[in-house]
């Protein structure tokens, strides 16, 4: 079939993934491949201290974002979207999205990037013997608790973005297991929440007297191939507003922006591994075995079909480099230069190449939040230098590109060095690997290990959940997720691979060994700036 006919016979496969900056809509055909897509910008509010978007935000993206889809459709094709063969939606994972029994949402959502929940983090992490992040949903229950938040007795259903999504558009108050995850601890074995967590904080808060226990109020995690429902007439109408979209399209699990990063990035299997660097980053390493103890820097979630991942989670990536790119933008317009944004890009991040390997003594902190770990609660970016470092305009862009990756390292020198984790394969992906070349040869540098960037992987996590669609409908031979994407839509591309240069390594070693001596001046920045 040609993709015009693909979308007029209601085979074609829609994923939806919320971002924070940006909700992107990807449509892909029988083989797998994106024909049309869609994007909505949007920015997250500071609204009472709390990081936020609005449930009016949330809906008004989605329904511009499939918008746009169907002008490139009609564009590209000229065609309407009748019917699909089946939808996914995932999210930026964790947070706070709680509601009582008539659906209502009781406090604004409360995203990944708040870093408010300190303590009650800390007790969760001492009482299950497992590493609790602030971000985790979990977290921010207790945390709300532990304020003496009035509306938690009126909980009724506590979910992540993507599962609240897929349950107004479905009716099926689900989670796929790789988001389950980051709301409390999974039991791999089980592929559901961790039995005996569940039950240590039942009885942790058993003094309050609620009506509810942990499990009333928690999504249904499903597995991925699982089907989690179909689009009700109301859920047509929510997500297309011009109504042509039909009820009835199977929905695959909602998934996490981390599992379907992995799925994006061919890395499922164990020893695979995957970066993905953007406005935030984190790596994905699937293990083996369990790690010896647990680690306040490393969260352990699942992927998408339930194995063990070790997970790095950095709040901060490339906001700060576009800042500065910003910057640049700004004095090339001064000097009347008309800007090509890739271009400038392309021109600052190959020039980076040029630096020295430890950037010269220059260093960066990309902190525009908090960076929990490294400790920080907050964030000031920040450039710092001494009269007799080498500052040109190569080691200041080099040292920037560390600098986003910098908290990225010293997470996974836990996991490659102390815990000698053995991984076969890492694929990047997202904006930090835009420029050709630059950000793999960075992050080769870093983890010292091989890199490999697909041309998919620019396709992101909205390409990962179709794919996951997909994976629920067209997987006659019932393969194994990590099979059917070896076999069935990567055909054993592995993409461009870089591999490190012993002096790009030992120049990032100096500079992360600079970065963690240089950390205090961050706090101090913290502290003293308002």
């Amino acid at each position: 079939m040609t993709a015009k006919q693909t979308i007029e016979a209601g085979k074609a496969i829609l994923g939806i993934e919320f971002g924070s900056t940006r909700i992107k809509a990807v449509l892909i055909d029988e083989q797998n491949k994106p024909i049309a897509q869609g994007s909505h910008e949007w920015e997250n509010q500071l609204v009472d201290g709390l990081w936020t978007y609005s449930t009016e935000a949330i809906w008004y993206g989605l329904q511009d974002c499939y918008a746009e889809l169907r002008k490139d459709v009609m564009a590209q094709y000229d065609c309407e979207i009748e019917s699909l063969a089946a939808i996914g939606f995932s999210a930026m994972m964790h947070g706070y999205m709680a509601f009582n029994k008539e659906q209502q949402i009781l406090v604004p959502f409360r995203t990944w990037r708040n870093t408010n929940t300190g303590k009650a983090a800390a007790k969760l992490s001492e009482l299950f013997n497992y590493n609790i992040p602030l971000r985790w949903s979990i977290s921010h229950l207790y945390e709300a608790i532990l304020d003496n938040e009035e509306h938690v007795a009126d909980i009724k259903y506590l979910t992540t973005l993507a599962g609240y999504v897929h349950w107004q558009v479905t009716g099926q108050f689900v989670l796929g297991v790789g988001d389950a995850s980051g709301m409390i601890p999974v039991d791999p074995k089980t592929k559901t929440y961790d039995a005996e967590m569940v039950h240590k904080f039942d009885e942790l808060i058993a003094p309050c007297g609620f009506s509810w226990k942990l499990l009333d109020i928690l999504p249904k995690s499903l597995n991925a191939g699982d089907n989690a429902g179909f689009l009700t007439p109301e859920g047509a109408k929510k997500l297309d507003v011009s109504g042509h979209l039909k009820a009835g399209i199977p929905v695959c699990p909602p998934e996490g922006d981390a599992g379907t990063g992995m799925v994006a990035t061919n890395a499922v299997k164990q020893r695979t591994g995957n970066v993905s660097a953007g406005t935030s980053s984190f790596s994905m390493i699937v293990l083996e075995k369990e790690l010896s103890k647990p680690y306040e820097m490393i969260d352990m979630v699942t992927t998408p079909d339930g194995s063990l991942v070790a997970m790095v989670h950095c709040n901060n990536c490339t906001s700060d480099i576009n800042a500065w790119v910003s910057l640049f933008k700004e004095y090339q317009q001064l000097l009347g230069v008309p800007v090509d944004m890739n271009e400038l890009y392309g021109k600052l991040f190959n020039r980076a190449l040029e630096g020295d390997a430890d950037c010269g003594g220059l260093m960066a902190f990309n902190y525009v939040s908090g960076e929990p770990v490294t400790g920080l609660q907050d964030g000031r970016p920040l450039f710092v230098r001494s009269a007799n470092d080498k500052f040109n305009l190569a080691n200041f862009m080099r040292a920037h590109l560390y600098g986003a990756i910098g908290v990225l390292k010293i997470g996974n020198d836990i996991l490659l060095k102390q815990e000698q984790v053995k991984v076969d394969r890492i694929t990047g992906h997202g904006g930090y690997f835009k420029t050709a070349g630059v950000g793999q040869r960075m992050l080769a540098a870093a983890l010292n290990s091989p890199i490999s960037v697909m041309e998919t992987a620019g396709e992101g996590g909205a390409w990962g959940i179709a794919l996951l669609a997909g994976f629920m409908v067209n997987n006659p031979q019932k393969l194994s997720l990590a099979d059917y994407l070896e076999q069935v839509v990567f055909a054993g591309n592995t993409g461009v691979s870089i591999a490190p240069s012993a002096d790009d390594v030992a120049g990032f070693e100096k500079y992360i060994e600079n970065y963690k001596h240089c950390l205090p001046i961050e706090q101090c920045a913290v502290d003293n700036k308002k």
